[in-house]
């Protein structure tokens, strides 16, 4: 790991990193959109391979030197194909709104409109949130979810698509507990002439695995991050049917980004491996039983969640019951070292900075092997904070026992041992 050379050159930032990795262990990580890679994907990222520049594709580039990442690349490209069972992969989108940036301007052009869930239902601030790229340069009509069901209405969402005839029908979500049906996204935007674009950021791990249904078959361009449930380093990639396949790959480079992070993408290509082996799908299984086990224990202790459970790694949990918003469920958790956050539930009547839920999935959790008793005891820590978020005394319980058991379940042992002993503790 070259430990003791980054604590020697720079004992400041290596300080950082070693708190940050006992944070994780020591944290109960709730937070949906997070998980922790393996020691593999973690060699990748901090290769050699950060520093060779390679603008442009395999065979190619606009650079000399590049006949190694071209194997690396190659290599994310061919086993994205094979996870998620598509035509064209192009691996190189530094983020999941960097993705979307291309997507979009594959699609349409500027002042084009869209449709996209609403932020607070659930959307993305990149699929057409006013004060992102995606609000400034397209006319953006937002959808709802049913204010009955909490769930997407596809009836409604046909009703918008033919009175504004979209150019592009953004499906996807940040914060939807619900199966999605893409196929029903796809008669909508066959009917007005729009063109699908399947955003599954948080929902790829159980696509590639079967647990739910791939909208790869269906969209025209499918974006993912690869950081959340595939398990994969911090990054994103962008996937189309072959007629886009030069259009995403030139709005992609040079459309919208210069020089690819070839060390990210060999990262990728890792975590696209070990998504590919049979223990990866048991694991998805395992992370879906977390996730209904975590919401009725939650529910049995008085919250109520969003749609009235979950179907996929996520839940939205109203905290109205309890008398407490979302900001302020996130401090006093965050005092206990469960870290959630905090998020706006269907037509919330708080501000998104206050709200009035938290948003809780179970990928990190599941990675660390916690399996659904501990669900249960970790729905308990989390009412017994809330209900004493005024008594230190009774927090500070709550936080031995988080201590605990998080013993039972060690996150980036010998990592955590080097550093404890180049810091001398």
């Amino acid at each position: 790991m070259n430990s003791d050379l980054l604590a020697k050159t720079d004992p400041e930032v290596f300080a950082a990193i070693s708190k940050e990795t006992s944070r994780e262990h020591n944290n109960l990580e709730l937070i949906a959109s997070e998980n922790f890679c393996s020691e593999a994907v973690l060699a990748a990222l901090g290769s050699v391979l950060t520093n060779k520049y390679a603008e442009g594709y395999p065979g190619k580039r606009y650079y000399g030197g590049c006949k190694w990442v071209d194997v690396a690349e190659n290599l994310a490209i061919e086993r994205a194909k094979q996870l998620f069972g598509c035509d064209h992969a192009n691996v190189q989108p530094h983020s999941g709104t960097s993705a979307n940036i291309a997507a979009y301007l594959t699609l349409a052009k500027p002042g084009d409109t869209i449709l996209g869930l609403n932020l607070s239902h659930g959307g993305h601030l990149s699929h057409g949130h006013p004060l992102n790229f995606s609000g400034r340069y397209f006319k953006v009509v937002p959808y709802m979810v049913d204010k009955d069901t909490e769930t997407l209405d596809y009836a409604a969402i046909r009703a918008l698509a033919l009175e504004h005839k979209p150019r592009v029908i953004v499906s996807g979500a940040s914060a939807y507990p619900r199966t999605i049906q893409f196929d029903k996204f796809q008669e909508i935007a066959d009917e007005v002439g729009a063109a699908q674009l399947a955003d599954i950021a948080h929902i790829a791990g159980l696509v590639v695995t079967g647990l739910h249904p791939s909208p790869v078959p269906y969209a025209d361009i499918v974006t993912t991050t690869t950081h959340k449930t595939l398990r994969g380093p911090r990054g994103a990639m962008a996937m189309c049917k072959q007629k886009y396949a030069e259009d995403l790959d030139r709005m992609v480079f040079p459309g919208t980004q210069g020089g690819p992070l070839e060390h990210c993408i060999a990262a990728k290509a890792v975590a696209f491996k070990e998504a590919l082996s049979g223990d990866f799908k048991t694991y998805q299984q395992q992370v879906l039983a977390n996730a209904k086990a975590l919401a009725e224990a939650l529910t049995a202790c008085g919250f109520r969640i969003v749609s009235g459970g979950t179907d996929n790694h996520l839940m939205m949990v109203d905290l109205r019951p309890k008398k407490i918003t979302g900001r302020d469920a996130e401090r006093v958790l965050g005092k206990v070292r469960i870290t959630v956050n905090r998020n706006t539930i269907p037509y919330d009547p708080e501000k998104p900075f206050i709200s009035s839920g938290i948003r809780l999935g179970t990928p990190a959790l599941t990675t660390r092997n916690m399996k659904e008793p501990e669900m249960k005891v970790i729905a308990g820590l989390i009412d017994r904070a809330v209900t004493a978020r005024d008594n230190e005394a009774e927090l500070d319980k709550v936080k031995a026992e988080v201590g605990e058991l998080v013993k039972g379940f060690p996150l980036y042992a010998e990592r955590r041992a080097e550093y404890r002993a180049l810091a001398g503790e």
